[in-house]
């Protein structure tokens, strides 16, 4: 009897973590780029995901450590809220850097002004706050600064 109490509970909490890492892994899954861009059709104007993508591919690698779209985390309006006018209009988390896009370079300079360590350029700006970019060296931090300042000025 305790044989078949133990298995069943064993059975019930194996089935118990496989339902929940099922959702966590579909719920990250859902997350992960690529995200829709803002851009209208034939646009080259760059976003969060574009420049991201980009960094990677310039500093040689595939991506900068898991992208994952996280705008509903400075976004009103991708959380179904009233939108504000210092919403991000898209924002990119990585292992290495977080991307921010926002709409004008004022609204870039509010938070960049706001937050310590913060990068900006134009309407981007560069964090490493997230996950492991503590991790990201200062020349790295320079390099990605550096390739942003010449995409935006290219853009222009």
């Amino acid at each position: 009897m305790k044989r078949t109490a133990a298995a069943l509970t064993t059975l019930a909490l194996a089935t118990t973590l496989a339902a929940c890492s099922g959702s966590d892994d579909a719920e990250a899954e859902a997350k992960k780029l690529p995200v829709p861009s803002t851009n209208k059709p034939g646009s080259n104007r760059l976003t969060a995901q574009s420049v991201a993508k980009r960094l990677a591919e310039a500093t040689g690698v595939p991506t900068l450590g898991h992208p994952t779209d996280n705008t509903a985390s400075c976004s009103n309006k991708a959380l179904g809220k009233t939108p504000s006018k210092n919403d991000c209009a898209q924002l990119v988390t990585t292992n290495t850097v977080s991307v921010y896009e926002f709409a004008s370079p004022a609204v870039s300079a509010h938070w960049v002004k706001a937050m310590k360590g913060w990068q900006q350029v134009d309407r981007f700006a560069l964090a490493y706050s997230a996950r492991r970019q503590s991790d990201t060296s200062s020349e790295q931090r320079a390099e990605l600064l550096s390739l942003l300042k010449k995409w935006v000025a290219a853009e222009k």
